[in-house]
């Protein structure tokens, strides 16, 4: 393995030789260069068998290629080397000086991948950008590639822009959705963060000018030169736009979504917040020092410009008002619960990836919506859904009279990541519920995308969580042959535990006013932060963080019919139901959609799963056939 990585290395410098006769582990170019005024030279030590190393190889070809730095580069692979390698990852650096709109676009180019493997696609971006996938025909998250066919997208559904790759390539565009505003926040009179504190982000309407002002209107050439219109016209108004978020313990981080242009922050109107603290102006000194400037008045806004792409980070300070010294920034209010009314929405979360899931959450969201009697609202996660997926998702919708709407967040730098992506999937599942949802979304419902609804969600909706932030169902242990497999029954999780119940995340309810309250995301991001340390820690992450941190953080559990999963609950249990849940089975394999025909069907459903996947194929047709995809 150390050969074919050091090969391709040496193949994507091939069309330069090495500077250094008799060394093949030491590489130079572009010594040339180094004898005029550039003073920039870049040496890097590599071995070759790590990922940094995949990462950083495309871009050393951008420094050799397009900025014709000195270039040094020097192997240096380790004496021994562990079985278990971790290049299981195919990177590609995408820069193009010379990319413009509609020619030379950057584009990465994967080529010679392996026919025995499923693959999936990720972009690794700047923090601060939010970048979503524009246009796939591929399934980007079980990429198959074959000896015969290669990797290339099926021709009849290709669409024009994209015929002439066809014969040889599966093309997948991302496209730049938006920007991030990030930073950190201290309370000054304290000197740390005021965690929980509600932060809002608006851009106003351009109403400085009236409607019977004018301007000349001027465009910026080809050349640079500003071209100025004889004719007045009216001004633009812009759209309003609004974020808002919570800022977190761990460094006072807070991230806030936006575009290009300027914007307000503010502490939330009308929250406690606003009535305890005030910004002020200052920084903080290298020994980490808060520094209040001199003339700092009391400012109830901050006025942040999104002009590049390179975001590094904002400080926002706050101080405690006259008389609010040692007040809470939340009250113990013990009594205070979300209730629904009649006419309520029941918000539903839930998130997927690849086609088949993609499949089994729209009929997910077909049989909430049908058993349900309040209108439903369900937030997706964006990250991982298709282009396809979130147009047709829409259009559903609207035919079967529920509400979309997809949520994101960028993972934050300094909290341990995941680079395998089932478990980021899971730790966006239950790492940022917080910070996830606008702040008037008072209550959310989980639900996995390979379930089905039996029972009407409002029901649990209503239910009294008794003072928890949020509701899990305990595991069934009513089917005998799988209680040996039940692993929380001895061990260090019985140990754990200590007689509480182990829950299942397929489905939960979450008070997400007590939850921001108690600061239970805050309180989940340090256990994750302190157990994910250990690489054999947290082996299901959504499952075993909340059921780990019961002693911190109260599980309310639910009644066991609100979730039925054949590996773990009886045949006699199923008919009193509310949920059917597609989970795997420790004795045998079997496919999610042949587990679905076979267990969604007889007398106890309305629809059988095969009679709610055609009505949803059904949706999917009249959707394409709008778009003129479909004769």
């Amino acid at each position: 393995k150390s050969k074919n990585v050091s090969s391709e290395i040496s193949r994507n410098f091939s069309p330069y030789e090495s500077t250094t006769s008799g060394n093949p582990l030491h590489f130079s170019w572009n010594d040339e260069s180094s004898s005029g005024h550039l003073q920039i030279e870049v040496s890097v030590i590599l071995d070759p068998l790590t990922e940094p190393t995949q990462r950083v190889a495309p871009l050393l070809i951008v420094i050799r290629d397009f900025l014709k730095l000195p270039l040094k580069v020097v192997i240096a692979p380790r004496v021994i080397v562990e079985n278990d390698l971790p290049l299981s990852s195919y990177y590609r650096f995408v820069a193009n000086p010379f990319a413009q709109p509609h020619m030379n676009q950057a584009s990465a180019l994967f080529q010679n991948l392996p026919t025995t493997h499923v693959l999936t696609l990720r972009m690794d971006v700047p923090e601060p950008w939010d970048t979503q996938q524009t246009y796939a025909i591929q399934d980007s998250d079980n990429l198959r590639c074959d000896v015969r066919n290669g990797c290339r997208d099926r021709p009849d559904f290709v669409s024009d822009k994209h015929r002439s790759d066809v014969v040889e390539l599966a093309n997948i565009e991302y496209g730049l959705k938006g920007l991030l505003f990030f930073g950190q926040c201290y309370d000054v009179s304290k000197n740390t963060p005021p965690n929980g504190l509600q932060l809002t982000l608006d851009r106003s309407e351009l109403n400085s000018l009236s409607e019977s002002s004018s301007y000349s209107e001027i465009s910026i050439e080809a050349d640079g030169s500003i071209a100025q219109a004889d004719e007045r016209v009216k001004p633009i108004v812009v759209p309003i736009d609004h974020t808002d978020t919570l800022v977190m313990k761990t460094v006072g981080y807070w991230q806030l979504r936006a575009n290009p242009g300027v914007w307000t922050l503010r502490i939330a109107d009308g929250t406690r917040g606003s009535d305890i603290y005030h910004m002020v102006d200052g920084t903080i000194s290298p020994s980490g020092k808060m520094l209040v400037s001199k003339d700092a008045t009391e400012r109830v806004s901050k006025t942040l410009v999104m002009k590049d792409f390179s975001n590094h980070g904002q400080l926002l300070l706050v101080k405690r008002r006259q008389g609010f010294e040692d007040t809470k920034l939340f009250e113990d209010d013990e009594t205070k619960k979300v209730s629904g009314t009649e006419d309520e929405i029941v918000h539903v979360f839930s998130l997927a990836t690849g086609h088949a899931y993609e499949r089994l959450l729209k009929i997910m969201m077909l049989s909430v919506t049908k058993r349900t009697s309040s209108k439903v609202k369900f937030w997706l996660f964006e990250n991982f859904l298709s282009p396809s997926f979130k147009s047709s998702a829409k259009y559903m919708a609207e035919k079967i009279g529920c509400e979309v709407e997809f949520v994101t967040y960028k993972w934050p730098e300094w909290l341990r990541g995941q680079s395998e992506k089932q478990r980021l999937i899971w730790g966006y599942k239950i790492l940022f519920l917080d910070v996830l949802f606008p702040l008037d979304v008072k209550k959310i419902i989980y639900v996995d995308a390979d379930q089905v609804i039996r029972g009407d969600l409002t029901e649990l909706w209503n239910l009294d969580l008794d003072g928890a932030p949020y509701g899990y169902t305990p595991f069934c242990d009513s089917r005998e042959e799988t209680l040996g497999y039940q692993f929380w029954r001895t061990g260090f999780w019985k140990s754990h535990l200590r007689g509480k119940p182990y829950h299942i995340s397929a489905l939960y309810v979450v008070d997400l006013e007590r939850f921001r309250r108690e600061l239970v995301g805050d309180k989940l991001r340090a256990i994750y932060q302190q157990l994910s340390a250990d690489p054999n820690s947290l082996a299901n992450l959504d499952q075993d963080l909340p059921n780990y941190a019961q002693h911190d953080v109260r599980i309310f559990s639910l009644p066991q019919k609100w979730l039925w999963c054949e590996s773990w609950c009886s045949d006699e249990t199923k008919a009193e139901s509310m949920t059917i849940d597609l989970c795997n089975n420790p004795l045998h394999k079997e496919a999610k959609i042949a587990m679905a025909k076979r267990i969604i069907s007889g007398e106890l459903f309305e629809e059988s799963w095969e009679e709610l996947d055609e009505q949803v194929g059904n949706y999917e047709k009249e959707f394409l056939a709008s778009q003129g995809k479909l004769e």
